[in-house]
C-alpha cells in the first residue's frame, strides 16, 4: 500500500517540476512562488514535525533546533567551499552562481523526498489511518518539492537536461523510500533530528539564494505575492492534512 501511494507523490513531483519548466519567462515569478514554498515548508511543516519527533534537549536546547541551525550552517559553508574551488580551479561562474551548489542542493531534496518515502511507510507501519494522513501532506507538498528541484537546479546555471535529470530523481525517491520500509522500522527521533537538518539547509537557500534573486531582477509587487502565495499553499496542505 506505501508503494502504491508513492506513486501519486511520483506524480505530482513531475508536476511541479513541469510547471517550473513551462514559465521560463516569467523567471522572477517563479523564483518569488519557489521561496514561499520553500519558507512555508521549513516553518510550517519541516521545523514542528521534527520538534515533535526528537523531543530530547541538549543543554536545554531541543535538539531539532540546533540540527536546524547546523543545517543552516552547513548549507552556507557548502556553498562558499564549492565557490572558492571552483574559483581556485579558474572555473568561471555563470551569472555568479556555482552550478554545483545548485546540484549538491537538488541533490538535498532528492534526499529529502526519499524520506518523504520513508514517513509514508513508517506511517503505514503505524496504522493505516496515521499512512493516509501522511500520504496526503507528503503528496501535497511534493508539487512544491519538484518545482523546487528544477528551479534550484537551473538557477545556478545548470543546463536543463540537468535539471530536468534531478527532477526524475527527486520523483522517483519516495517510491523508492517507501519501499525500503518493507526491510526496516526507522526511529522517530533520527526521523525528527533528519528534518531539522534538512529544514535549517532549505531555509538557507530560500532565504540567502532564492528570494534575493528574484526580488534582484524585477523588485516588483507581484513577486511578492508570488512568495505570498507560496507560504499561504503550503499553510492550506498542512491545515488539510490535519
Amino acid at each position: 500500500m506505501a508503494v502504491l501511494v508513492a506513486l501519486g507523490a511520483f506524480l505530482m513531483t513531475l508536476a511541479g517540476g513541469w510547471s517550473a519548466h513551462r514559465v521560463t519567462d516569467r523567471r522572477h515569478l517563479v523564483l518569488g512562488l519557489a521561496g514561499g514554498l520553500m519558507l512555508g515548508v521549513v516553518g510550517l511543516e519541516l521545523l514542528p514535525e521534527s520538534l515533535k519527533a526528537a523531543g530530547d534537549e541538549v543543554y536545554g536546547v531541543p535538539a531539532a533546533l540546533l540540527l536546524f541551525v547546523a543545517g543552516f550552517l552547513l548549507a552556507h559553508l557548502a556553498e562558499r567551499l564549492l565557490a572558492h574551488r571552483q574559483a581556485a580551479h579558474g572555473a568561471e561562474e555563470r551569472n555568479g552562481r556555482t552550478p554545483e551548489v545548485g546540484l549538491t542542493a537538488a541533490a538535498a531534496m532528492v534526499g529529502h523526498s526519499a524520506m518523504d518515502g520513508v514517513a509514508i511507510g513508517a506511517a503505514f507501519q503505524v496504522g493505516g489511518g496515521m499512512g493516509a494522513a501522511v500520504a496526503v501532506a507528503v503528496i501535497a507538498h511534493d508539487f512544491a518539492d519538484g518545482f523546487n528541484t528544477y528551479t534550484l537546479t537551473r538557477v545556478y546555471g545548470n543546463a536543463r537536461r540537468r535539471a530536468l535529470g534531478m527532477l526524475l530523481a527527486d520523483a522517483a525517491a519516495p517510491v523508492v523510500g517507501a519501499a525500503s520500509t518493507l526491510f526496516f522500522t526507522l526511529p522517530e527521533p533520527l526521523l525528527g533530528g533528519y528534518l531539522g537538518l534538512f529544514g535549517g539547509a532549505l531555509l538557507y537557500l530560500a532565504a540567502a539564494e532564492i528570494l534575493p534573486e528574484a526580488h534582484h531582477e524585477h523588485p516588483a509587487r507581484s513577486t511578492l505575492l508570488c512568495t505570498i502565495a507560496g507560504v499561504l499553499f503550503i499553510w492550506l496542505v498542512v491545515g488539510v492534512a490535519h
